[in-house]
């Protein structure tokens, strides 16, 4: 499945925004989605997961309350709603894929086989 991540840009700390990921191909749905970011100068880290099935949610503790992931498989999609965003939520954000993952696992890049190319997001003070 090929990704494509939209939707980044600048937003004032505080506010609001919604990233997509489209994906292609058949049996979106069978993918456990994610979003990871990489702020500047660090490591990619997760953000956000969705598992295929149930569509159980998972959260870093750094987003846990202000991010929320859903996802859309008629249309393919997964989105990320990002809310009271602050200046320390500014990063890359990578949408990735990995069909049936194990629950253990939603949070560790490894085992994610497609990625999105990114989309930055910039929060200002």
């Amino acid at each position: 499945v090929q990704l494509q991540a939209f939707g980044g840009g600048l937003v004032q700390a505080g506010g609001s925004r919604r990233l997509s990921c489209i994906g292609s191909g058949r049996s979106f749905n069978i993918y456990t989605l994610a979003w990871f970011r990489q702020a500047p100068g660090k490591d990619r880290e997760f953000a956000a997961a969705i598992r295929y099935g149930t569509g159980a949610t998972y959260y870093s503790d750094s987003v846990k309350g202000r991010f929320a992931i859903s996802r859309d498989n008629a249309k393919n999609t997964v989105y990320l709603q990002m809310n009271s965003l602050q200046p320390e939520d500014t990063a890359v954000y990578y949408c990735a894929a990995a069909s049936f993952l194990h629950d253990d696992h939603y949070s560790t890049e490894r085992y994610y086989d497609f990625w999105g190319q990114g989309t930055l997001v910039t929060v200002s003070s």
